[in-house]
């Protein structure tokens, strides 16, 4: 039986984690930055965990993480 693919884009995105979870990035810090504020931006740095409604979608795209 051939390996399952992990979807390249999903690979991009997202990290396991040791304790079993899924880390990922915040979004809206790529582009249009002069409008938003300092406060704003500060708080979109750093990785949050993956909600629990899509942990199961993403670990299907990552199926060896």
């Amino acid at each position: 039986m051939p390996k399952m693919k992990t979807k390249s884009g999903a690979a991009k995105r997202f990290r396991a984690q040791g304790s079993g979870g899924i880390k990922r990035t915040k979004a809206f810090l790529r582009h249009i930055l002069t409008k938003k504020t300092t406060k704003r931006k500060r708080g979109m740095r750093g990785m949050v965990q993956v909600h629990d409604t899509n942990e199961k979608s993403v670990r299907a795209m990552m199926p060896y993480a």
